[in-house]
């Protein structure tokens, strides 16, 4: 498995239609980190592919990142696994609030049952 190290985050290719995303503990993500982990996305994963966003660590987004997160049309469907009621809570503000608000999100209490939801997808 390939893994690519951001100063945010790292993202594991798990197959060239498919990514694992886990974020640092403590990051505050910005627009500019947006766009890097954007680049990284399209230059290593076939289009239309998805996400799994392993929530393993708190973190925080500016304003303008949080808009402009899910703005990729090449995205397909985005698995987030949260562990904690405060991860559910943030990660449904951050739907609400993103620019292009997709069907395709949903969220999972375990790696597992997101991956199987993608592997429908």
């Amino acid at each position: 498995m390939k893994v690519y190290k951001l100063s945010f985050c790292i993202i594991r290719v798990v197959n060239s239609k498919l990514a694992e995303v886990i974020v640092n503990e403590g990051a505050v993500i910005d627009e500019i980190e947006v766009a890097e982990y954007h680049d990284v996305l399209l230059n290593v994963l076939d289009a239309p592919f998805s996400l799994l966003i392993n929530k393993l660590h708190a973190y925080t987004y500016t304003f303008k990142a949080q808009r402009s997160i899910t703005d990729l049309k090449e995205l397909k469907a985005v698995a987030i696994v949260v562990k904690t009621a405060g991860a559910i809570l943030s990660t449904e503000t951050l739907i609400q609030v993103s620019r292009e608000v997709h069907d395709n999100i949903k969220l999972f209490r375990t790696r597992e049952e997101a991956l199987n939801w993608l592997k429908k997808k």
